[in-house]
């Protein structure tokens, strides 16, 4: 009995491992310690800024606050209508630039950003949340030095292509001491075909205090719906109390949470 006991055992044991060594195997295509889902960088000291990421979908405020961001540009067919119409309405905006495109149209943006705010979104667009930590950072330091030196400002946000967060993303945004922001609201230009001001109405009455909306100053051509309408959005929320600031702007008027909830 104690031989079967024994013996019992060590199948038991040896299953197990069967079963880990399985498993290995079968994530051997994601090398989960230096991959894209993996948020470290193997046994050494790791490069961590300072310590902690901060991930922004939406600012909870009581004032009626909202930021608008534009993502993908800048590109000549776009960024210089919407920064046209910002100006015509002195709205403050956050764009979300790609590395690449400052690169090639910088005279599209330079000296017209002095109300707006610019982040990075990545050197050409690529999904970071398939790349692993190194080449995630690598791709987002070269757009950073590259919107640094065309606006005169390093970005301090960050936010990746399709809003995908990866480990690698986010072990990247540590280095650089970013902060992630996403978006609670984004236009939907696709439901209001040729509609502008539809569409307006609809995002209107979408926003609540320390929404950050998405749009675009890039992209297929249905996008131009809402830069159509951008002026109409505007004048609709300004008559809902609503006042238009950077996302940092908004970053800095969060409400702190209640003791308990």
């Amino acid at each position: 009995m104690l031989g079967g006991g024994a013996l019992l055992a060590g199948g038991v044991a040896l299953g197990a491992a069967g079963m880990s060594q399985g498993t290995w195997l079968a994530d051997r295509h994601l090398p989960l310690s230096t991959g894209p889902a993996s948020a470290t960088v193997g046994n050494r000291r790791q490069d961590v800024g300072s310590g902690g990421l901060q991930v922004v979908w939406h600012v909870p405020t009581t004032e009626r606050l909202v930021a608008l961001t534009f993502d993908d540009g800048p590109l000549p067919q776009w960024t210089p209508t919407v920064l046209d119409t910002l100006d015509r309405y002195a709205v403050p905006a956050t764009f979300f630039l790609v590395g690449s495109r400052v690169h090639r149209h910088a005279d599209l943006i330079r000296g017209r950003l002095a109300r707006h705010e610019v982040g990075n979104h990545s050197w050409r667009h690529r999904d970071l949340a398939r790349l692993a930590a190194a080449a995630v950072h690598d791709d987002l330091r070269r757009s950073h030095d590259a919107i640094a030196e065309v606006t005169g400002v390093p970005p301090r946000l960050a936010r990746p292509p399709y809003g995908h967060l990866g480990g690698g993303v986010l072990h990247a945004a540590v280095r650089l001491d970013y902060r992630i922001v996403l978006w609670s609201l984004q236009m939907v230009e696709g439901e209001f075909p040729d509609d502008p001001a539809g569409h307006a109405r609809r995002i209107v009455a979408d926003v609540v205090p320390g929404t950050i909306l998405l749009a675009h100053d890039a992209g297929p051509a249905n996008r131009q719906v809402a830069l159509r309408g951008l002026g109409e959005m505007i004048t609709g929320l300004r008559s809902r109390g609503y006042t238009f600031v950077t996302v940092s702007q908004l970053l800095g008027r969060m409400t702190a949470p209640r003791p308990g909830g």
